[in-house]
């Protein structure tokens, strides 16, 4: 478990990781276990790379995620996250 990403929640601090090897700022709503088994975030992206060229709501793999910084930046919650997220087997933390 990763107290500096709960820590990050709970204070609604912006995330930036590299993923596959290109950076990534993120909103993290949501940490815990993946329905696969995989540690990870859902959070919504806000900067950065994206594969798809578009920002908002994804899920990502710990395990394919280097270098995470809590930013001072702070965000409020997106309107549209839903408690319980289905994509996770066991939540950590959320907001």
């Amino acid at each position: 478990m990763n107290n500096q990403i709960i820590k990050a929640i709970k204070n609604q601090n912006v995330i930036e990781f590299y993923y596959d090897g290109k950076l990534r700022v993120v909103e993290p709503h949501c940490y815990g276990l993946t329905t696969a088994g995989n540690e990870a975030i859902r959070a919504y992206q806000i900067d950065g790379y994206s594969s798809s060229r578009k920002m908002g709501w994804k899920m990502y793999d710990l395990e394919k995620a280097d270098n995470i910084e809590v930013s001072e930046e702070t965000f409020n919650p997106q309107s549209d996250y839903k408690r319980g997220d289905k994509g996770m087997s066991k939540i950590y933390h959320e907001i």
